[in-house]
């Protein structure tokens, strides 16, 4: 961690750098969020990512959303592939030796849910969706990054589409609603890192059975007014996450990163330590 200078007080108690990439849609992602990002990526050299799903955005044919304008028709599932490739290029040639973590997000998991619906024999939907569905198309297995689908169950835990690394849960996320880290952290009981809302949001508590835990979204990649929200001014904000990991015992300090107008905010403040 030599980004910190000469007095760094972590190094002797985290041994792990982690960071959690939140939702960036493919065609839809913020570029200058996204460079970013990866100025940071290249200077923290994290040993594990966590990707929190929805880096495909799966719009046009694939999407319950009516199309309204002529905008909305400049989409290509095509593009949208080539822009998660690329995006995906960028982290692994900056962070080779990291160990990736992809979860489906509900973008991502449209493909099987078209497939579902526009076919009724299980043979033909199963197959459709291993030609179109985003894990195939980006070659996930060959790139080494392992991919956990929204359904299914992972780490022998009880509840589908959620993750757990040392002694904090990730998940896709299970609710937008406007106090979403209170609803998920108090939901899983646990520490828990999730994606879906867009904005940055923390939320800790005390528990008697589990003491401190808490509940962090970072935020978004994505542009933070896309066409498709049309006249309706989101909330949303750019940023990622990080954490300093004890291997150890799996205890952690988490961090969210914000991105304010296409700069980090984090090697901001390095620079004035340094």
């Amino acid at each position: 961690m030599e980004w910190l200078g000469k007095h760094n007080p972590f190094e002797k108690r985290y041994t792990l750098i982690r960071l959690i990439v939140p939702d960036s849609h493919g065609s839809y992602i913020d570029t200058k969020a996204f460079k970013a990002f990866l100025n940071d990526l290249a200077t923290l050299d994290p040993q594990e990512i966590v990707l929190l799903g929805d880096h495909v955005d799966c719009s046009s044919v694939f999407s319950s959303h009516k199309k309204n304008t002529l905008e909305d028709l400049e989409y290509s599932y095509k593009e949208d592939i080539a822009k998660t490739n690329s995006f995906l290029d960028s982290i692994q040639m900056l962070a080779p030796k990291a160990k990736i973590y992809y979860l489906q997000g509900n973008h991502e998991q449209r493909i099987e849910r078209w497939s579902s619906n526009t076919f009724e024999n299980h043979t033909d939907a199963s197959y459709v969706t291993s030609i179109l569905d985003p894990s195939v198309l980006l070659d996930l297995k060959g790139r080494g990054i392992q991919y956990f689908r929204m359904h299914t169950m992972h780490h022998g835990l009880s509840i589908p589409g959620t993750i757990r690394l040392g002694q904090c849960f990730f998940t896709h996320g299970i609710t937008a609603c406007k106090h979403a880290a209170a609803t998920h952290v108090e939901r899983f009981g646990a520490n828990i890192v999730f994606g879906h809302v867009h904005r940055a949001q923390s939320h800790v508590i005390r528990t008697i059975a589990s003491g401190e835990i808490g509940g962090w979204s970072p935020g978004t990649l994505a542009q933070l007014q896309p066409t498709y929200m049309h006249t309706n001014p989101s909330n949303w904000t750019h940023g990622y996450g990080l954490q300093f990991v004890n291997k150890g015992p799996g205890t952690f300090l988490h961090i969210n990163v914000p991105i304010v107008q296409g700069k980090s905010l984090l090697l901001d403040l390095t620079s004035r330590l340094g």
